[in-house]
């Protein structure tokens, strides 16, 4: 499916139009099928969008958050994507706790970590085998070209028989959705601001190789949707602007 591409004029109105469609999809999902299920991401473009989205009157008894990527560090933590959202909108409203499912990161072992959410993921959808379908999958891009913690050159990137893995940023492990899960995703919505993703996103769309600019890996068979401020959209070809 072709790709859907949004130049918002600023980051608040970028936040304002992606605020708006994930109440839109979380209300679809929930009259589809009876819930939503949402991956989260982290860094400092979401956040704003956190806040605007704890003041919105939505059904949240029928919300599942997930998250589609997470550092490897406690949950309390300064750096923890789950802290980060948890502050700044899953606290403020009532889900219930069992319905929010942070990635485990305190076994000391990554790996087995990562086998712990997949098999948290499975229980959910019940499905023990094959890919589940999330219904909203937030990413964001690094300058780099990287999205969830799917790093350049990284052997997360190759991953096809499992729903999570254990990526690598630097030396330190991160836990990751796999290329596989995302693109099974119902409505896959990157998010992203800044001047200083203008290079990154000319390689994204041109043509690349994706092992260097794993953004380009993402090729959902449900909606993609590309939300950018207009810093960094002048990095988008002008011809698919």
């Amino acid at each position: 499916m072709k790709p859907i591409i949004e130049i918002l004029p600023d980051r608040e109105a970028l936040i304002a139009r992606t605020a708006e469609l994930m109440v839109d999809q979380i209300r679809d999902a929930i009259a589809a099928r009876g819930r939503c299920s949402i991956a989260l991401s982290g860094g400092s473009t979401p956040k704003p969008l956190y806040q605007k989205l704890a003041q919105a009157d939505l059904p949240w008894q029928q919300l599942v958050i997930l998250w589609g990527d997470e550092r490897y560090v406690p949950h309390d933590h300064a750096d923890s994507n789950a802290r980060m959202a948890r502050e700044a909108w899953l606290n403020q409203v009532p889900i219930p706790p069992e319905q929010i499912l942070p990635m485990p990161t305190g076994s000391d072992n990554p790996s087995q970590d990562a086998a712990r959410y997949e098999q948290t993921l499975r229980q959910l959808f019940d499905q023990p085998a094959g890919i589940p379908a999330v219904d909203i999958i937030l990413l964001g891009m690094g300058d780099d070209g990287h999205t969830a913690s799917l790093f350049p050159q990284t052997a997360a990137l190759t991953v096809r028989d499992r729903l999570i893995t254990v990526g690598n940023h630097d030396g330190d492990p991160r836990i990751t959705f796999t290329v596989p899960l995302i693109n099974r995703g119902r409505h896959v919505l990157f998010l992203v601001a800044g001047a200083n993703k203008q290079d990154a996103l000319s390689h994204v769309f041109g043509n690349a190789d994706a092992q260097h600019y794993p953004s380009k890996l993402v090729q959902p068979q449900g909606e993609l949707r590309w939300l950018l401020d207009q810093a960094a959209g002048e990095g988008i070809p002008a011809g698919m602007r």
